[in-house]
């Protein structure tokens, strides 16, 4: 098939796709307008080639942190054609979602049921809607970033600046049934004394406290625990919500290194490398209420996504990926702090070592950020402020990277003594949209 080049092709694209593209998180004007590339023909590891047939070192979100062993990861390719050839789809089922949750309460022995889903949006919304049938209450207290469907969203009912530091500031919930005002009341993380405030107010009303269990920052000793114990003394579901943490830190969810299980677990994006997977697991006594509530998809029963999860979780753990992520990712860390001591950058570096990002401390934060990736860009990367690490980075994709990051901090030191920063960038200013505090 024929593609023009990528920006014509992008341009056509927002006349047919409202926004342009499915995900935010791959808008173009996100990372560099109308200069990061909008499409790919080829992903392979690390390298992606773009529809003008330049290839890239992807030292950035890895398909938005979805291919955690890298692109087209042999391994798991082979067993998805192996189940096209034998047929994804049938009026019986999978016997793999059964293998599929084996493994998953194996890894999670506080589980004893799974339901898939495709999608971590989707599965959230599940995994509400079985807190709600278990509970018979309505109302969720919540903290971070949980997706796009109306029970998250109905936050932003309450007043303009629910889901400030949650999801996008100011973000008008169009769409989202009014009915649902007062439904969604947001904490921060590690800020007990919100959670204990919304509780002494809607305690009997809540179904589920949802959260992720770590995220950008280290939890405060007690807190997750004090949560559970919350949960556990107004008989709410505690749900952690594992679409971005799981399968980085640990075979499995993060919460298995913190020691405090929930009722509910949500995963999807790296359990299955980037094919369309999502599961929630949970102890029997709440899944079961997902027998009295109607939850179904033909798409949820399809081969690809079980298989590609049961051979991406036995290569993550057959491989120890955890750790080499962690070490990619704390080299990377390492090496941005270095570059900006040795530039006289003030910058501050957080996350986790497998979900990683730096930020600038200074008062043209926005344009460096922007001109960084135009700079990077120009050297043959995919970069940006965040970097998410894959079994396919290796120490030598590390050292180059170190090395250009290096130049490009001395660029943005000297346009920034200058006091002209702005003057070099190509195109406009990165959009600010999609970010979240945990």
């Amino acid at each position: 098939m024929f593609f023009m080049n990528g920006w014509d092709l992008f341009s056509q694209a927002c006349e047919l796709i409202p926004g342009g593209t499915q995900l935010l998180s791959k808008r173009p004007s996100m990372y560099l307008p109308l200069q990061w590339p909008s499409y790919f023909t080829k992903a392979r590891g690390v390298e992606v080639t773009d529809l003008d047939g330049r290839t890239y070192i992807d030292m950035s979100m890895m398909g938005i942190g979805a291919c955690v062993l890298g692109y087209a990861d042999p391994d798991v390719d082979r067993a998805v054609k192996a189940a096209i050839d034998n047929g994804v789809a049938s009026t019986l089922n999978a016997p793999e979602e059964v293998e599929l949750a084996r493994v998953l309460i194996e890894l999670h022995p506080w589980a004893q049921m799974v339901r898939y889903a495709r999608g971590g949006g989707e599965a959230m919304a599940m995994a509400v809607r079985i807190a709600r049938a278990h509970t018979g209450r309505d109302k969720i207290a919540f903290c971070g970033y949980h997706g796009w469907s109306d029970w998250y969203l109905a936050a932003n009912l309450s007043e303009d600046k629910a889901l400030d530091a949650h999801l996008l500031p100011g973000l008008e919930p169009r769409g989202v049934p009014r009915g649902l005002y007062g439904t969604a009341l947001p904490f921060h993380y590690n800020q007990i004394d919100q959670l204990k405030h919304i509780v002494a107010a809607n305690g009997p009303e809540i179904a589920a406290i949802v959260m992720e269990p770590q995220r950008g920052q280290q939890p405060l000793e007690g807190f997750l625990e004090e949560v559970r114990e919350i949960a556990d003394e107004i008989g709410a579901v505690l749900i952690f919500d594992e679409i971005t943490t799981g399968f980085r830190m640990t075979n499995g969810g993060i919460h298995l290194l913190l020691k405090v299980s929930p009722d509910i677990a949500v995963f999807a994006k790296a359990m299955a490398n980037g094919y369309a997977m999502a599961a929630v697991i949970g102890t029997a006594e709440v899944m079961q209420a997902a027998q009295t509530t109607f939850m179904s998809s033909t798409n949820w029963t399809e081969r690809i996504g079980p298989v590609a999860a049961i051979a991406t979780i036995c290569k993550f753990r057959r491989h120890n990926v955890a750790q080499h992520l962690s070490a990619i990712g704390n080299q990377v860390m390492d090496g941005w702090g270095k570059a900006a001591k040795k530039t006289g950058l003030n910058l501050h570096v957080s996350g986790l070592p497998s979900l990683c990002h730096f930020t600038f401390v200074d008062d043209h934060e926005l344009i460096l950020t922007t001109l960084f990736t135009q700079i990077m860009l120009e050297k043959g990367y995919l970069a940006y402020n965040q970097f998410k690490p894959s079994f396919a980075h290796t120490k030598d994709h590390v050292n180059s990277y170190r090395a250009a990051v290096e130049e490009a901090f001395t660029s943005l030191a000297e346009a920034l003594a200058q006091g002209n920063p702005a003057s070099l960038l190509k195109g406009p200013i990165a959009q600010r949209g999609f970010y979240r505090l945990a």
